[in-house]
Order: structure tokens, then sequence, then C-alpha cells
């Protein structure tokens, strides 16, 4: 049976010092960033999602952005190291999170640089972009710890986001989904939706055809509802202020060995 597994980490108390790299920096609502947070922890649980909290790091302002700590592939963790240096203290925590699941542990070495938000999996296709924060030594990487597990590792520029997954995400049939001003590459993917808003383009699979969107994209909401969806709706306003999506704030966790 397939797990339902989702890493969440609770906000840091400096989470306004996090880092902006593609837009303006605006005032964080810490009490608001941590009442969404909740809500989304919450909304996974609701569609049967076991959530597990890792320890928080409070020292690490982007750290409730999890996702880019490790990437799993099947049952194997590959902890990351992540472009941003003041970013690389997240990964301890995690790390003792998924060696208590049981997963194998891989990481990524010097020079290679990666996040989490870089990769997107679509069935054993592994898209990882290339760009502001991974590097072609951390690419390098990721195909030696999972090509031979039998995934297929497909470099994509990205350069007008901070990460592949500020672009594009897939629908459960496997289509990407982005908005195209943000999207370096359409063509890469063999199955494309172009949507109406940026934050359309992020879109977290929560078990059928039910997909975790948040409330700043309402055409895309209709949109993917239209196509036979079945969207969710989260505000993560607070962290889409810092870059951060649905995707960003879990790692979810569906291969794990029984």
């Amino acid at each position: 049976m397939p797990s339902k597994k989702a890493l969440v980490r609770r906000p840091s108390p400096r989470l306004a010092e996090g880092l902006v790299t593609h837009i303006e920096r605006e005032k964080i609502d810490l009490d608001l960033a941590v009442e969404q947070w909740e809500a989304y922890v919450e909304t996974l649980r609701a569609h049967g999602w076991d959530t597990v909290e890792v320890d928080p790091a409070d020292d690490c302002p982007d750290s409730v952005f999890v996702e880019d700590t490790v990437v799993m592939y099947k049952n194997v963790a590959l902890i990351t190291r992540p472009g941003a240096e003041s970013r690389r203290p997240e990964t301890a925590g995690v790390e003792e999170a998924v060696a208590s699941l049981g997963c194998s542990v891989n990481w990524v070495w010097e020079p290679g640089t990666l996040d989490g938000g870089d990769v997107l999996k679509v069935g054993d296709t592994i898209y990882v972009g290339r760009g502001g924060r991974t590097n072609a030594a951390g690419v390098q990487q990721l195909r030696a710890a999972f090509e031979p597990l039998g995934a297929r590792v497909v470099a994509v520029p990205v350069s007008k986001v901070l990460h592949l997954k500020s672009a594009v995400t897939a629908l459960p049939d496997g289509t990407v989904v982005g908005h195209i001003p943000k999207v370096d590459r359409p063509s890469l993917f063999p199955r494309f939706l172009s949507v109406p808003e940026e934050a359309g383009g992020h879109v977290v699979l929560l078990g059928g055809h039910k997909l975790l969107i948040s409330a700043s994209a309402p055409k895309t909401t209709e949109l993917l509802a239209d196509l036979g969806h079945e969207p969710v709706v989260v505000d993560i306003g607070e962290f889409e202020k810092l870059e951060g999506c649905v995707t960003c704030l879990s790692v979810r966790m569906r291969e794990l060995y029984a």
C-alpha cells in the first residue's frame, strides 16, 4: 500500500527574516503565518495524511519550507545541500526525521548544491531545475542517487523564479501545469497546461483527484474544477510573501516501505 506521510516543520520566530530573491520584501505577520501553517497541516490530515513534525529550527528563518531539505524517491531520502548557505543548518533535523521513518539516507556533497523545491517527480521521471539554488554538480549527484533505482532525471533551466516548483507542478495524470510567463521552457514537458495565475502552477496531490491549491489562484481553481479535479483551497499568503507555495511547506512521502 502507498504510504501517506508528510513531513512538516513549524515556522521559525524569525520567519520575517527569510530570504527573498525574485520579489520585493513585504512585512510578515508571524501570528497569521502560524495560523495559516496550522490550517495547512490540518488540511493534510483531513485528507488522510499522517503528518510528521520535524524538530523546529528556530534560528533558521526559512526552515518552515521543509521541502527544500530532502528529496524522496521510493524509500531513499537524499538530504540536500541548499544553495543558500544560511539554510544548510536546516537539514540536520530532517535527516533525523527521515532516518526514524526507516528511509535509506544519502547526501549531496560539496561542491553540489540542490534545493528540494527544484525537484518535480512525474511518475519515474524526475525533473530538476538548474538555476539559482541548484548547480550542475547537484544535478549530477541527484542522478547518481536515483537513476540506479529506475528514475529518469531530466534537467531543465530555471531563471524566472526561485525554484522549478515555483513555476510548475503536475496533475495526477502527469500533465505539468504552470503560468507561462514564469516557465523557461514549457516545451520540455510532454504535456503542459497553461494556467492563468502564478500560484495556479503550484498544486499538491492529496489523493484521487483532490488538489491542494492556494487561495491566491481562484481562476486556476475554477479551471481545474472544470476539468474534473477537486481543488482544496488553503490560504498561505504570508508564505507567498517569501516566495513560498503549497509544495514548499511539506514533504510528501508516498512510497515508504511497510
